[in-house]
């Protein structure tokens, strides 16, 4: 069914609604507790090796915000125009018709599964770094972890939002800790000179290495778009979606800026890109050995705030899929707290099976195919809706339209193809699964009750 029911028409149903009560303080804690998480720490290493050279490091980092602000700049006109629940599903749906918007919205959902699975191990393995007792409970403490924020969740969005709060809020004073720490009391550890480790041989060798590190920096930056899964939640959309997103960025583009500056000031990039940890590095050379428990205990926290802000807001993808009737009826169940209950359960109970099974691994290897293919639909959906419906209100529009999101779109097609090259099984993979989702999305419809 192409019809989709307006916000309003859902708030008057009486039951079954979701609660109209966040702000611009919960969209900035969203956006960046769904970024930031332990990675942050690892992710200069990875960036370091293979581009070698201090001023392409911090250039590249600043140019992952940018592409993200640019990215911004489309999802928010979708988000203020269309204010309702479920994300890039919500647009997928609307530009391109039911099958789109049921592969995207799948996909999306997988995705987040498979992420709250493996970031739910990473918080038992930090546990276990910091208190070796617990040393082979990695597992059951992922499981711990879904289930108390889960729980916390399913309490109420409430609950969900002081937990996001809580815990960007943390996240952010560590971080702010560590950068000011390197600075401060790392001088006498400073790198006397900024001299590039790897030479480039050719310009197409300098393009590969700038095309991996910018796979890295696309999954550091993946999440900023998370407030719009709850622009159907906001008290004023129109504003708050915009200033979260766009503010979010730019605090969490600031904080991997000056992380990357203040490593390069007290490690050689070669000691940098030799580390699997340089974040727990520096703070060691400044603090000794319990240093290396103060980053352990930020990165412990960043993750929980991740795996939080994932089981917030992915109920609401198959929430909206079955209230557009892509999926069962059950799925539309929010309960008095105002969470999709039944979709909160469902994300809980495949994120632990994931956890203990291991099979998260493969999804995760194909996250990059699916989610270019995603973002390259959303930027060509606003082509398609401005020409589609346009008179629709649009709150927000996006700035320098045609030529900017032109350019969006056409690196992202770039990028697409750059990783089908460099990742050929994992994209034939995931291909295969594209295709299998027709005669899926023929059951769900069947199931849905909808018999054309």
């Amino acid at each position: 069914m192409e019809t989709i029911r307006a916000a309003s028409e859902v708030q008057s149903a009486g039951k079954n609604k979701l609660l109209k009560i966040l702000g611009i303080g919960f969209g900035l804690a969203i956006t960046i507790g769904a970024v930031i998480g332990g990675g942050a720490l690892r992710m200069p290493g990875v960036v370091a090796g293979h581009l070698g050279n201090e001023w392409l490091i911090i250039g590249i980092w600043i140019f992952g915000g940018i592409w993200a602000l640019m990215s911004a700049n489309i999802v928010a006109e979708f988000g203020t125009m269309l204010p309702e629940a479920g994300g890039p599903y919500v647009y997928l749906h609307r530009a391109y018709g039911d099958f789109v918007g049921f592969a995207g919205g799948l996909n999306d959902f997988i995705i987040s599964i498979c992420a709250v699975a493996y970031l739910s191990i990473n918080v038992g393995e930090f546990s276990a770094a910091l208190f070796p007792s617990l040393a082979g409970s990695q597992n059951i403490i992922a499981v711990i972890t879904i289930l108390t924020l889960g729980f916390l969740n399913w309490v109420g969005l409430r609950e969900g939002d002081f937990t996001q709060k809580l815990t960007s809020l943390i996240k952010v004073a560590g971080f702010f800790f560590v950068i000011v720490a390197c600075f401060v009391w790392g001088g006498n550890n400073s790198n006397p000179s900024w001299e590039s480790t790897v030479k480039f041989e050719n310009s197409f060798a300098l393009y590969a290495a700038l095309m991996l590190s910018f796979q890295v920096i696309t999954e550091a930056y993946a999440g900023w778009n998370s407030v719009v899964y709850f622009a159907e939640e906001n008290t004023n959309p129109s504003q708050n979606v915009p200033r979260s997103m766009f503010g979010g960025i730019l605090i969490v583009m600031a904080i991997y800026v000056l992380l990357n500056a203040a490593l390069l000031y007290i490690m050689p990039v070669s000691q940098i890109a030799a580390s699997k940890t340089p974040g727990a590095d520096a703070v060691s050379l400044i603090f000794g050995d319990w240093g290396g428990k103060l980053i352990l205990a930020v990165a412990l926290v960043a993750t929980l705030s991740v795996v939080n802000a994932l089981i917030l807001y992915s109920p609401r993808v198959p929430f909206a899929m079955s209230r557009d009737g892509l999926l069962p009826p059950q799925l539309m169940k929010v309960n008095k707290g105002g969470t999709p209950s039944i979709a909160l359960l469902l994300l809980i109970t495949f994120s632990i099976i994931a956890a203990l099974s291991g099979t998260y691994e493969t999804f995760l290897a194909m996250a990059a195919f699916f989610s270019l293919v995603g973002d390259s639909f959303v930027y060509l959906a606003l082509f398609v809706l401005r020409r589609k419906e346009p008179d629709l209100p649009r709150p927000y529009r996006a700035f320098g339209y045609p030529f900017l999101p032109a350019i969006l779109l056409i690196g992202a097609c770039v990028f697409f193809v750059g990783y089908v090259v460099s990742n050929t099984m994992n994209s034939l993979y995931s291909i295969g699964i594209l295709l299998l989702l027709y005669p899926v999305y023929l059951i769900f419809r069947r199931m849905s009750g909808d018999k054309r």
